[in-house]
């Protein structure tokens, strides 16, 4: 025993549980001892209930007359044993749901304390699959799998008992066919873990794509790609059908085999047993018994291999379940990003020791109090992610930044919400500016002499803003933007316009600037000349810009 402990030990200092895993566990013991109870008295009163049954079907064939206290003992396990196994499932059930439960509002207070920077990076497939499957199939894992592995080590080793103490030659063949299920079990294992390793990928796929589409659904309708993104779904659905249609397969294969062996070797009894009532063979252990004893070995051959097949029936939520805690990694995970000291702010607004997420280290820069400031680069080379940290949506890896004094802030990209009804809403949505500033805005931006819109201010934007195009959404942010005081944030703000539309914007912002800081995330290199100030990213002479700009 020691031995074992120590073994397991080193297995589990090697590849440490999932702490996913570790935490439905632990909600689960307690509720596990009563499901293990349940378990072992249904299976007394099974084995209880196929003793009185081999007695009076045996005295009832031999004498013809029946047995009254085996039928009454009979009668009355039968009931115990179906109240025992109805109480058995519905205790299994509500432990399930409460384990799912408990992950879930882990998962979600998880989320709710998590820094903005590392929930923003988090696939919305994970997070989706998080909160509505990964707790259900760790659930299943901990509790019924749980429940089927232990009843699969102790419900065999009792019917064989039972067995023993009629023929040990009948238990020993029993116990002859126990090794090749478990082979077989074994070499089954790797390839249906790896099946739902691929059907949890398939699944994150599919729910991330679904998640973005519908965030993006305003575009998709504008850009008349509704066809195209629908076949995309449906290719990344045809896949998780495949992968769970793959999963199941490797489960039935896993039944069958094992109803192979156990019909193989419970046929194998009968024709023994059948030889020795007949008196056509001796063989030890099978000749000379009563007819009763005969039956009760058929009786409880079957139950020595339903464990078996209860497990065989949840073996795929064991993978399932170990890909669930591994996706789950993500909520569960002890890493904290306050763990070291946070860095001093600068002393002048600007950023020191800024490192991004993904995109690595900044040069040192400063901001002006007013003025027009270009973040450009490559894609992925961390501007918007720059963006959303200066405007405090997001933390850094390190470091610190500082903004100037300011009333507030806006911010304008192609997501920026549009709510439904009349451009002048749309625009003058959540600022307090008169009817006369807002048309100055549209004007600024050509939102008021639009030949999209020939009722000017007073046209219909519709729910979600199906009816605007991207460009026209950006229009309409920067010109909300003009409206709010202070620092102005603006990702991509010429972006999906033609050349007319963003000279407009370019004009407005660098209009702008003049009295307050705009910060803009751009590739659009006549933006980034208009700039008083450039903060260049993914380049090796960055640092260098940087300085040239700021000097």
């Amino acid at each position: 025993m020691a031995r074992t402990r120590t073994n397991r030990a080193r297995r589990d200092d090697a590849q440490p549980e999932p702490a996913a895993l570790a935490r439905a566990r632990e909600t689960a013991r307690g509720g596990l001892r009563r499901l293990h109870a349940l378990q072992a008295l249904r299976c007394a009163a099974t084995l209880t209930f196929a003793v009185a049954l081999a007695r009076f079907a045996g005295t009832l064939i031999e004498t013809g007359r029946l047995d009254g206290p085996a039928l009454a003992l009979a009668a009355g396990v039968a009931l115990l044993g179906a109240g025992l196994g109805a109480r058995l499932e519905g205790r299994t059930a509500d432990l399930e749901a409460e384990v799912g439960a408990g992950l879930i509002d882990a998962v979600a207070a998880r989320l709710a304390t998590m820094p903005a920077r590392a929930a923003a990076d988090l696939p919305r497939g994970a997070v989706i699959a998080g909160l509505q499957r990964h707790p259900g199939a760790l659930a299943r894992l901990v509790v019924g799998h749980a429940a089927a592995r232990r009843m699969m080590a102790v419900g065999p080793v009792l019917t064989a008992g039972a067995v023993a103490l009629v023929s040990w030659q009948a238990a020993l063949a029993l116990l002859l066919a126990t090794p090749v299920m478990i082979v077989f079990f074994a070499l089954v294992g790797g390839l249906i873990r790896d099946r739902a390793a691929a059907q949890e990928a398939a699944l994150g796929r599919l729910a991330t794509q679904f998640a973005d589409r519908v965030r993006t659904l305003p575009t998709i309708l504008a850009g008349h790609g509704l066809a195209r993104e629908t076949a995309k779904l449906d290719r990344r659905l045809e896949a998780y059908a495949d992968g769970t249609l793959g999963v199941l397969a490797i489960a039935f294969l896993n039944a069958g085999v094992l109803d192979f062996f156990s019909s193989l070797a419970i046929a194998i009894l009968a024709v023994f047993l059948g030889l020795g009532h007949l008196g056509l063979a001796e063989i030890p252990g099978f000749a000379d018994l009563a007819l009763w004893q005969s039956l009760l070995i058929l009786l409880l051959a079957p139950e020595y291999f339903s464990p078996f097949r209860r497990y065989a029936e949840l073996y795929h939520a064991k993978a399932e379940g170990e890909a669930a805690a591994t996706a789950l990694a993500w909520a569960f995970s002890s890493e904290e990003a306050t763990a070291t000291d946070p860095a001093p702010l600068p002393d002048a607004p600007g950023a020191r020791g800024l490192v991004l997420p993904h995109a690595g280290r900044v040069p040192d820069f400063c901001l002006p109090e007013t003025g027009l400031v270009a973040v450009t680069g490559p894609s992925g080379a961390g501007k918007s992610t720059l963006l959303r940290i200066l405007a405090g949506v997001e933390a850094p890896a390190s470091g610190a930044v500082r903004l100037p004094e300011s009333e507030g802030w806006s911010w304008a990209s192609l997501d920026t919400p549009v709510p439904a009804g009349t451009l002048r809403d749309a625009i003058a949505d959540g600022t307090p500016a008169p009817p006369e500033a807002v048309a100055r805005a549209a004007a600024t931006l050509g939102l008021s002499a639009d030949p999209h819109w020939p009722s000017g201010l007073d046209a219909a934007v519709r729910a979600g803003a199906e009816n605007l195009s991207g460009g026209q959404r950006v229009r309409v942010a920067v010109a909300r933007m003009l409206l709010r005081p202070g620092t102005a944030f603006c990702d991509e703000p010429t972006a999906k316009l033609d050349p007319t539309n963003a000279a407009r914007v370019r004009q407005a912002l660098v209009a702008a600037a003049r009295s307050r800081l705009v910060l803009v995330a751009t590739h659009d290199p006549a933006l980034a000349a208009l700039a008083d100030r450039r903060i260049a990213l993914g380049q090796p002479d960055c640092a260098r810009d940087v300085a040239r700009d700021a000097a």
